[in-house]
């Protein structure tokens, strides 16, 4: 695996010789990325499925109601109702705060996961 420089020139660092600051030489110095990186495979499942139960648990007698949206809509953009019309049209309670903090982390584990499923990775960067 190497690492590769992309943007307006392109190339690959020679490994073992040439560091990823090697442009500091030039007079400029280079900045510490504003994201993080992240690549999930088949070889992460297990952390994922652990995190997303623990969420699941987390939202007590909406749970059921959680993964049945969550199946029958694998990423809520393309969801013709919103979670929280689904839960309210279910007869369910209101959810909490702390449930609808934990809902959007829930939807980005679900979206790695499908995205695992689907191709056998996922990568994406964060901006901070």
């Amino acid at each position: 695996m190497g690492r590769y420089y992309t943007g307006d020139i392109e190339g690959k660092f020679v490994f073992g010789i040439q560091s990823s600051d090697a442009a500091d030489r030039f007079g400029v110095t280079g900045q510490k990325p504003n994201y993080l990186e992240y690549y999930f495979d088949r070889d992460n499942l297990e952390g994922l499925q652990e995190g997303l139960k623990i969420i699941e648990d987390a939202f007590g007698a909406h749970k059921p109601a959680l993964k049945i949206y969550f199946d029958l809509y694998k990423i809520e953009d393309d969801a013709p109702l919103s979670f929280y019309s689904y839960i309210e049209q279910a007869g369910l309670p209101e959810l909490t705060e702390e449930q609808c903090f934990e809902y959007y982390d829930y939807a980005l584990g679900r979206k790695i996961l499908n995205c695992i499923q689907e191709t056998g990775s996922c990568s994406f960067d964060a901006e901070l």
